[in-house]
């Protein structure tokens, strides 16, 4: 993991001082709420619907133990004892009191953390694949590419009033666990003759507008990152829409320009820029890449771990469900749910929280990852240490033997915190996993991606779920949309509106009535939802969604 050298513990302290005094002018009335609103938003908090809320940058979604174990500190002494995970890979507290936001932002600064630009129109925090580091389909681990666009970017002179937020994901692996195609730049890891580069898409999003991203460059040199990807936020920053916050994002520059225009204009500053940057960056680069060097294994014999398996279904369950493949046989990767069936969605109490900072530091070499679908990750967990690390969870409710199923929905706050919202997705999301746990069909039903927003912006990816469901305000009345065939990997797919919309009330019947006909239409057991989408088509769901509207077509 990446730690802190001199000059970034003097800036984030300073920024700290800096937003303290900023604080102390906001309570004596020397600034109203218009004036202290552009300092808030360069320091991650936002005021919402109740209170003010507090998002904390997770960088790449990398942590260790100590940096948990503060976070639950936060929860507990200064919010509502939990802390929200994010798509982001952040963490947001939804109760601070102003007046304890910047002794906050001290305590996250003794273990290296901040929340810098995690809102405001600049580049926001720099996400990554989760298993970074650890699967078996990597070329290389990405987050010391992550590290380094985080410091090039952060209080970047150019890049702090934009026309709008911008994001970017990295991956070094073949199957896309970043949704890289949803980002306003995204970077993938490849080879080609030999030579290790980076794929570079632009202009992908969802919000009111959902685009898939293009590809800029096939493959661009290692040495090229930096100036590369400065480039495309310099043309960017220029083109932008500024009369129209709704069209100022890049996927609409590329849109109205068309990706042609757009890489003529980004090779040309690209060519004006690079010589500027004479091999900096690539020394940075070596620095980081020494802090993410593969840990020292364990060594040992993994036949506790088979024969518990065996003698357990609980444990096998939840293993068949909950681990990955390591790219060292003896090791997994842990995905621990934090979607319990009736909770919500990326939520963790202060003591769940201590107790993952406990378990990666006892079994999982001080490594956590936040995960853009609102879970946590143990990247390096030898075989022999599952048992122990299950029944722990146990213990904390957070052994849900869930990951990929069902009920494990991304879900924004929705109405029930947010300011933005038209609709609740919290208590949809806790309804329909409650609703599948109780007709005990999770895993007869197998992987279905299920995502949830309560607006428009789309914070929880619902454009891109296999199903997605869109909360509406529709005369004072919420509505629920539901999308089809969306897809977040590699096969990156908009999904698309299946009919009229649905009240709350019939929201979780329409849904548990698709998920009950996909089984009568699937060709065999093995094929998952999204298979039987592209195989049908959109008709026969369409049908088993609006019945009578069915019957009348037959008719």
């Amino acid at each position: 993991m990446y730690k802190y050298n001199d000059f970034d513990e003097a800036f984030v302290r300073e920024r700290v001082s800096q937003f303290k005094a900023q604080v102390d002018r906001r309570i004596d009335g020397s600034l109203t709420e218009d004036e202290f609103k552009p300092f808030r938003l360069m320091n991650g908090l936002y005021l919402q619907l109740h209170a003010y809320m507090l998002r904390v940058a997770i960088p790449y979604g990398t942590l260790n133990g100590g940096q948990m174990r503060q976070l639950a500190y936060v929860a507990e002494t200064f919010d509502k004892g939990y802390g929200h995970f994010t798509t982001r890979q952040n963490i947001q507290y939804n109760w601070p009191k102003l007046a304890d936001v910047p002794v906050i932002l001290e305590k996250l600064a003794d273990v290296e953390m901040h929340a810098i630009q995690t809102s405001g129109n600049t580049i926001r925090n720099v996400t990554a694949d989760h298993f970074a580091g650890a699967a078996g389909d990597e070329i290389a681990d990405p987050r010391p590419i992550a590290e380094l666009l985080r410091q090039w970017s952060t209080d970047h002179p150019e890049f702090q009033a934009l026309p709008r937020k911008f994001k970017i994901a990295v991956s070094g692996a073949t199957n896309d666990r970043a949704v890289l195609r949803a980002h306003d730049v995204a970077v993938q890891v490849v080879e080609q003759d030999g030579q290790r580069g980076y794929r570079i898409f632009v202009g992908g999003g969802l919000g009111r507008t959902p685009m898939i991203g293009k590809v800029l460059r096939d493959f661009l040199p290692e040495a090229d990152l930096l100036p590369y990807v400065e480039a495309v936020v310099s043309v960017w920053n220029l083109l932008g829409r500024r009369d129209n916050k709704y069209k100022a994002r890049i996927k609409i520059t590329v849109h109205e320009h068309g990706i042609e225009e757009i890489s003529r204009l980004v090779e040309d500053r690209f060519a004006e820029i690079r010589p500027t940057f004479s091999g900096v960056d690539q020394v940075i680069l070596r620095e980081i890449e020494a802090h993410f060097a593969n840990p020292t294994y364990k060594t040992g014999s993994t036949d506790g771990f088979d024969a518990y398996k065996a003698a357990n279904p609980a444990f096998r369950s939840w293993a068949d469900t909950n681990l990955a493949a390591h790219k060292n046989p003896d090791y997994a990767i842990v995905s621990i749910s934090l979607k319990a069936h009736g909770a919500t969605p990326g939520d963790a109490s202060a003591d769940q929280m201590r107790m993952m900072a406990e378990l990666a530091e006892k079994y999982g070499h001080n490594e956590l990852r936040i995960s853009h679908e609102q879970n946590v990750i143990l990247p390096y967990v030898h075989k022999s240490d599952l048992p122990e690390i299950y029944n722990a969870l146990r213990g904390v409710a957070l052994a849900t033997a869930n990951i990929g199923l069902i009920s494990d929905i991304i879900a924004c706050p929705g109405m029930d915190y947010c300011a933005l919202a038209t609709a609740r997705s919290i208590p949809i999301a806790q309804e329909i996993a409650t609703r599948f746990d109780e007709l005990k069909l999770e895993h007869e039903v197998g992987p279905l991606k299920i995502k949830i927003s309560g607006c428009i912006n789309a914070c929880g990816h619902h454009h891109v779920g296999h199903i997605g469901i869109l909360g509406l305000d529709r005369a004072g009345v919420e509505n629920y949309q539901i999308t089809l065939g969306g897809d977040h990997t590699e096969n990156a797919a908009i999904g698309e509106r299946a009919g009229p919309g649905f009240s709350a009330d019939e929201i979780i019947p329409a849904i548990e009535r698709l998920v009950l006909g996909y089984l009568d239409i699937r060709r065999d057991a093995d094929e998952t939802f999204i298979q039987a989408y592209r195989r049908l088509g959109a008709q026969p769901f369409k049908n088993i969604l609006y019945p009578e509207k069915a019957a009348q077509n037959a008719a």
